[in-house]
């Protein structure tokens, strides 16, 4: 076995050239050599020859210990790690730093972010936090990427390889609500722009590092009452199944931005504000399947899964990329209030935690990001809007849902001492594994 494997399939995976091999394989032997010296225990001298058949031994068991008890990597790549993530928009100009951004996530255990671009700041704030982040590539780039495919490798290089793998980059939103937007050109591009990004990742071996999206609106839908009579729209069915097998054959999920607060403002006489809040109701009925609902969340869901079966991918999964309720609006936006956006996400997150499906998918966890982390008081269009953030610009909570607001923590330097180990390009784990061997070799070689 060549002496650099290991680490040369940790740096190839993250796109490092395979030149490094060596180099790396020589960084080991010398850290490993230094392990020696300072050990009381092993003569002082020592050959090549023992130095060769101690990193053969190291290795040995090192891929013996990888066998049995490092964990199996799935065969498609997963960007969501449990149920629960949050939007980080920053179209504002009193939100925190960040630095301190990073801190605040830690803090309430959210580990999912999704970013609606790729900004330098927040991928550098990012590394080694321990968060995993969906970058976005905003709209105005998905013509470019579609025309040419030189750029969305230099747009890949730039914004992703470069930050791995310290910033944990899981992903990648091609595009934000295109199909059914305004700009009927971007419709037609979206689909090149997909493929390209995700032939730039798989040059660069990151394609089973980066997982390629792109989020839809509920605008794709013709119908989705009840839930099973949900199809695409006929104007956007010619442009989403191509954009659907692709993502079928890479692995990629189906992802929608859904909000009850949005269906429940449009038809407020016929819809239970209690059946859009989560909370106790009649719910709904549908004939078609025998299905009972009991909160809108659940049924956007399954009608999303209807117009995939529909339009015949039944196996996609459905991940929610936005969800959210505004806590304040204008005056024809009367649900727009704090209590009810406290009892949205409170109820949510308690749905969340439960870790189950939907009525029509029941083994199929339902994943949901949050929209958002703070309110953006640059946004335009309705006060609503502006009003969607959990934590209020300083850092403290807008409404309780069970978050701690940014404070101060004792814990903060032994986060940073964590963040330096990262940055040095391996994972906390990896030296573990490391550590592990070495003693292993030293038992194996004073026998």
């Amino acid at each position: 076995m060549k002496s650099g494997y290991f680490l040369g399939s940790f740096s190839m995976r993250y796109g490092m050239p395979a030149v490094e091999e060596e180099e790396e394989a020589a960084s080991l032997q010398l850290l490993f050599r230094k392990f020696l010296f300072t050990s009381r225990s092993l003569p002082k001298r020592f050959d090549d020859s023992f130095f060769t058949k101690a990193m053969k031994s190291m290795h040995r068991f090192l891929f013996i210990f990888l066998l049995f008890f490092a964990p199996i990597e799935p065969i498609t790549v997963q960007a969501f790690t449990g149920t629960y993530g949050i939007n980080y928009g920053r179209i504002a100009d009193n939100i925190p730093s960040p630095d301190e951004v990073v801190t605040l996530l830690r803090a309430a255990k959210i580990r999912n972010v999704r970013i609606y671009d790729a900004d330098h700041s927040v991928l550098k704030a990012f590394s080694g936090s321990g968060l995993e982040l969906v970058v976005g590539l905003p709209n105005d780039y998905v013509k470019e990427m579609s025309a040419n495919a030189s750029h969305a490798m230099a747009w890949v290089k730039e914004n992703v390889q470069a930050f791995l793998p310290k910033t944990s980059i899981q992903g990648i939103a091609v595009g934000n609500e295109v199909l059914g937007g305004n700009d009927y050109e971007l419709w037609g591009a979206l689909l090149g722009a997909t493929k390209n990004v995700y032939n730039a990742l798989k040059k660069l071996h990151l394609a089973d590092v980066v997982q390629i999206t792109t989020a839809h609106s509920q605008a794709v839908f013709a119908n989705s009452y009840p839930p099973s009579s949900c199809v695409f729209r006929d104007n956007v069915s010619q442009f989403m199944k191509p954009l659907l097998e692709f993502f079928s054959q890479i692995g990629s999920p189906f992802c929608l931005n859904a909000y009850p607060f949005l269906a429940y403002m449009s038809d407020p006489e016929n819809i239970d504000i209690n059946y859009a809040l989560f909370q106790k109701t009649q719910g709904i009925y549908d004939p078609k399947t025998d299905l009972h609902y009991d909160n809108m969340l659940d049924a956007q869901i399954d009608a999303a899964y209807a117009a995939l079966e529909d339009a015949g991918f039944k196996k996609m999964e459905v991940i929610i990329t936005e969800t959210g309720w505004a806590s304040h609006g204008d005056d024809n936006e009367a649900a727009a209030t704090a209590d009810n956006a406290r009892m949205y996400n409170y109820n949510l997150r308690k749905r969340l935690a439960k870790k189950k499906g939907t009525p029509l998918r029941p083994k199929i966890v339902v994943k949901a990001y949050i929209f958002a982390i703070f309110n953006e008081d640059l946004k335009p269009g309705p006060t609503s809007e502006r009003n969607y953030g959990l934590f209020k610009p300083d850092g403290s909570i807008s409404y309780d849902i069970g978050f701690d607001g940014l404070k101060s923590s004792s814990a903060d330097s032994s986060l940073l001492s964590m963040k330096a180990v990262r940055d040095q390009g391996l994972s906390s784990s990896y030296f573990l594994t490391l550590t592990i061997s070495a003693v292993a070799t030293l038992l194996f070689l004073t026998q």
